[in-house]
């Protein structure tokens, strides 16, 4: 009897104590993982979870469309706008105050101040008219392949080429939890902002508006952002306008003048800007949209035997301005061995043409258009093929950060025209030399493609790395234009008037 309550006590026992181990090493175990795992399980919930990796849309057209059907708001649930209704010098002077205050804090707390990273951007909530209804105006159009310019050139697809302000401003108002930018932020407060951004569509609404509609439409849009108390505390030196296309927003650039305008090229011809219009110093150049599809690293593999071609061309044959270098190449270039100089066409035909032409050959000629610069460069870029810059006025975009000698070939105008001279250059140029710029092409092919959402070492975010370097000179400029209190400058225009008046020779 005594035997079987000592075994039932040592059973219980023993139940007691495994059940006690059993407790400590699962408190062991826990105490081991809550320290040793925490930043591992951190890395991956954040890649894996957190921002899933996102295909980005590089299609104009699909990424729009996606754009209106998802993101872009209803007449119903339009928000207010940033409208001014009454301008008040005292909403300047306040706004100049708090900007003052929120400098001053950057300043004691920022050793990198006015060199910051992000570069922080206040987007302007514009009414739709401006905005969401051109795009839904391009949307319902951009299959009337029949609208041409006066030169024959498709309207919708010089849009397209033109969207940059699309691919700026989707990812500037897209989610943070959906963009990959981290060199610009949003910000909500004006006086947090270093730059304010003018979202209007200046391309389209040229394009797809009648004239006087057109012209109407700029007016009101210029006045609506020089109402606006940020613009009037810097004069709008630190206001972005989007300008791509050198025709656009013409009636209205005066106005305008101190803004960072973003333009395809400088056009130093001074046919489509006045003298003084636009500087490197104040304005940005940004790449146009490529007609052509990307030449990935298989697509380039592929390629590689079958660039045959020595030089392609294929667009218009004759341009205006600089571009009449066009037609004396055509005269020095046509029938020669390995060369293929063609007319362009439109629509789909015309881009499979050109990106087949372009992904068969070494190089690509890359000529002056109506300005400086022209579109078939960043086609080139990213099919592959070494363009052949002939355009001596060209300034190129992101050439602060970019070296394009790395990846382009550039010529005078008047070498390229002496008889025989560009074929024996071009074909004097090494094997060694053409794989290592192919090469490059590959690295740097990401630098012209536009997506949603926007990539790092895309345009995009090389505009941001541009615009930071921007920043000194703007803060510069601005206190300068701040310095002479209003009523002085009434005085001494005033009195310069009156001098003017007096000293006129008479008749």
């Amino acid at each position: 009897m005594r035997a079987k309550q000592i075994q039932s006590s040592w059973t219980r026992s023993k139940s007691q104590i495994l059940l006690l181990f059993s407790t400590v090493c699962l408190l062991a175990l826990s105490f081991f993982l809550f320290l040793s795992s925490p930043s591992d399980l951190t890395r991956s919930s954040t890649h894996s979870f957190a921002h899933p990796p996102i295909r980005p849309e590089t299609s104009f057209v699909a990424s729009l469309e996606y754009f209106l059907t998802h993101k872009a708001p209803s007449h119903q649930r339009r928000a207010s706008d940033d409208t001014v209704r009454t301008v008040l010098e005292d909403d300047v002077r306040k706004l100049d105050e708090r900007k003052f205050a929120k400098e001053m804090e950057w300043v004691h707390g920022d050793p990198y101040y006015p060199m910051n990273m992000p570069v922080r951007v206040y987007v302007y909530e514009m009414p739709a008219k401006f905005t969401y209804d051109l795009l839904w105006l391009f949307w319902n159009t951009y299959r009337e392949t029949s609208n041409l310019t006066s030169n024959g050139s498709p309207v919708h697809r010089l849009i397209e080429q033109h969207s940059i302000d699309y691919w700026l401003w989707a990812d500037l108002i897209a989610p943070a939890s959906e963009r990959l930018l981290k060199n610009v932020v949003r910000v909500d407060r004006q006086e947090d902002a270093d730059l304010f951004y003018v979202p209007f569509f200046t391309t389209i609404s040229f394009f797809l508006l009648e004239k006087q509609q057109c012209k109407a439409l700029y007016r009101e849009a210029v006045k609506w952002v020089t109402d606006q108390p940020a613009w009037k505390q810097s004069e709008g030196r630190d206001h972005i306008f989007p300008i791509h296309h050198p025709w656009s927003f013409k009636s209205v650039r005066r106005v305008v003048k101190n803004a960072i305008w973003l333009l395809p090229d400088m056009d130093s011809t001074g046919n489509w800007y006045k003298p003084g219009q636009v500087s490197l110093e104040k304005d940005l150049i940004l790449p146009y949209v490529p007609n052509v599809d990307l030449c990935d690293t298989k697509c380039l593999s592929e390629s590689e035997s079958k660039r045959t071609t020595l030089l392609f061309f294929r667009g218009r044959l004759k341009r205006n301005a600089g571009g009449k270098i066009r037609a004396k190449l055509v005269a020095e270039l046509t029938d020669a061995k390995d060369v293929v100089i063609e007319e362009g066409t439109a629509g789909v035909g015309g881009k499979a043409a050109a990106q087949k032409g372009m992904r068969r050959s070494i190089f690509c000629l890359s000529p002056a258009g109506d300005t400086p610069s022209s579109a078939r460069l960043f086609d080139a870029i990213v099919s592959g093929c070494i363009p052949v810059i002939i355009s001596d006025e060209l300034e190129l975009p992101f050439e602060g950060i970019l070296d394009y000698r790395k990846i382009a070939i550039f010529v005078s105008s008047t070498d390229a025209v002496q008889s025989g001279w560009l074929l024996r250059y071009l074909k004097g140029i090494s094997p060694t030399q053409i794989r290592e710029m192919r090469r490059n092409l590959a690295e740097y092919s990401r630098h012209f493609v536009y997506s949603s959402p926007a990539q790092p070492l895309g345009p995009e975010d090389l505009v941001w790395r541009m615009m930071a370097g921007k920043l000194v000179n703007i803060k510069l400029h601005t206190r300068r234009s701040q310095r002479v209190v209003k009523e002085s400058r009434s005085v001494c225009t005033c009195d310069c008037r009156r001098a003017s008046t007096i000293f006129t020779p008479s008749s």
